[in-house]
């Protein structure tokens, strides 16, 4: 069997859970489990989080993986509902849904259910990706409030730029001003606006990536927040090769010895998750010992510099991510996140959760 595989830490789960309640101590904790758990699994990263007070996914399919695996918390739909045909299904599971379309309220008005729905009521307050204007929300709510179908309502808004300096007082400003002469409870703040902004704390928070063990803010380090890694992804060397001065390494040749060099192959490629615009010296570990890749990553495998490490030899563990290189230090080195390479970690990796 190939070595390659992930293995989630449920502790740590549990552990990222309770720094988020205690960062937010009068707020409830909706844990984000979308994407698979964020690439985790789902079921995974419920079990580690099923002390958090509400799971937050995008689809009604998850929403009923959890209804069926006797989570009873609050479920929200992040993107609410597709079809006036889910509306019954979702009503009969007690799931809420994010409501941001007029096509959605007009849906909700004309269908027939058993029980009315929850519903988060979203204010685009400068994303411009989803939900109502200012202008719009006092006459969208107003007919939300005489809706049938429509129980409680949460007031909701997301922050584009809660991880960056322009930080979040203008989006803020605009929900309270808009929300001010209402009573209903508020959902505001993500993961680096719940570790950064504590005005915008309010009756829920949605916690996400840093439950998952990495930070939000690029400039601050997990650790530096007292997070755990969740994902340690690992493999092995299959194969050795020396190279001499002068001599190349992989397709197209990205790597070029200056000196002899002890090259490891390591069964993990970009078909597995690992990025492949990964360049020369992204951080990897070998038998537990920070060292660097080298070359161009292939489909199923990746090469690891080994010239320091006289130990490691065929089926010498690696950790291409996890315990000792963090995540978000690869996404650095690769240009991207650490959301992107934990989500896409490829089905045929097999998952393994631990308490």
């Amino acid at each position: 069997m190939r070595p390659i595989q992930a293995t989630i830490s449920l502790s740590a789960l549990e552990h990222n859970l309770a720094v988020a309640k205690s960062k937010t101590p009068h707020s409830k904790v909706m844990a984000v489990v979308k994407a698979n758990g964020y690439g985790h699994g789902l079921l995974n990263a419920a079990k580690g989080l099923k002390a958090a007070d509400g799971f937050a996914i995008l689809g009604l399919d998850e929403a009923l993986t959890l209804r069926a695996a006797g989570y009873k918390q609050t479920i929200l739909m992040l993107e609410g509902f597709f079809s006036v045909d889910e509306l019954p299904v979702i009503s009969e599971q007690g799931i809420s849904i994010v409501v941001h379309s007029h096509k959605q309220v007009e849906m909700l008005e004309s269908a027939n259910l058993a029980a009315p729905i929850a519903i988060h009521f979203k204010m685009n307050t400068g994303m411009n990706r989803l939900g109502f204007k200012p202008q719009d929300f006092e006459s969208i709510l107003a007919r939300l409030k005489v809706c049938k179908n429509v129980a409680d309502i949460t007031l909701m808004a997301h922050f584009a730029t809660a991880d960056e300096s322009l930080g979040i007082a203008k989006s803020l400003a605009v929900f309270k001003q808009a929300t001010q002469s209402h009573q209903h409870p508020h959902s505001l703040a993500n993961s680096a606006a719940l570790l950064r902004f504590p005005e915008a704390h309010a009756d829920w928070v949605r916690a996400g990536i840093m439950l998952y063990g990495t930070s939000p803010i690029s400039e601050e380090s997990a650790a530096g927040f007292d997070l755990k890694p969740v994902m340690q992804f690992t493999s092995e060397i299959i194969s050795v090769q020396k190279l001499e001065v002068g001599e190349s390494l992989g397709y197209g040749h990205r790597f070029t010895a200056t000196k002899k060099t002890q090259i490891g192959i390591v069964a993990c490629g970009y078909a597995d998750g690992y990025p492949r615009h990964a360049p020369n010296g992204t951080p990897i570990v070998v038998a537990g010992k920070l060292t660097q890749t080298l070359g161009r990553v292939s489909m199923d495998m990746l090469f690891v510099d080994i010239t320091a490490i006289s130990e490691a030899e065929i089926g010498t563990a690696v950790e291409m991510w996890g315990n000792i290189v963090s995540v978000d230090d690869v996404a650095h080195s690769a240009g991207t996140i650490s959301y992107e390479l934990l989500c896409a970690v490829a089905p045929r990796v097999p998952v393994k959760a631990i308490a």
